[in-house]
């Protein structure tokens, strides 16, 4: 039976586990060939966020403010817009979007600020 087990692991291939050596001779493992500098953790963290924000769209904002921050801010895949060609799609003023956006953008923050208490 141990035979079996190490036979169905002996192409395992570990990120920390030495891969080759540089030209100075220090050993280099495979995290270090395939890194492209960005920081694992903060993709991870970003992810995170991203979903969570995406979830409290929903349930915080009113129908109104749903559609001036998606405008906005180009998400779902939609592209940013300025106060006023948000406001011109919208039919009302500039200034009416920025309120209705500073609004939208307390309710997130408050929602962010009471999940992340637990």
């Amino acid at each position: 039976m141990n035979f079996r087990a190490a036979k169905k692991s002996a192409g395992d291939i570990y990120l920390g586990e030495p891969v080759e050596t540089d030209k100075d001779g220090n050993s280099m493992t495979l995290i270090d060939l395939i890194d492209d500098g960005v920081d694992i953790h903060e993709q991870v963290e970003l992810n995170i966020r991203s979903k969570q924000l995406y979830g409290f769209l929903e349930k915080c904002l009113d129908k109104r403010e749903l559609e001036i921050i998606i405008y906005r801010y180009g998400l779902y895949s939609g592209s940013p817009h300025t106060q006023n060609e948000t406001a011109e799609r919208l039919g009302i003023s500039r200034s009416y979007v920025s309120r209705i956006e500073k609004k939208a953008i307390g309710k997130l923050k408050d929602m962010y600020d009471s999940s992340s208490a637990f």
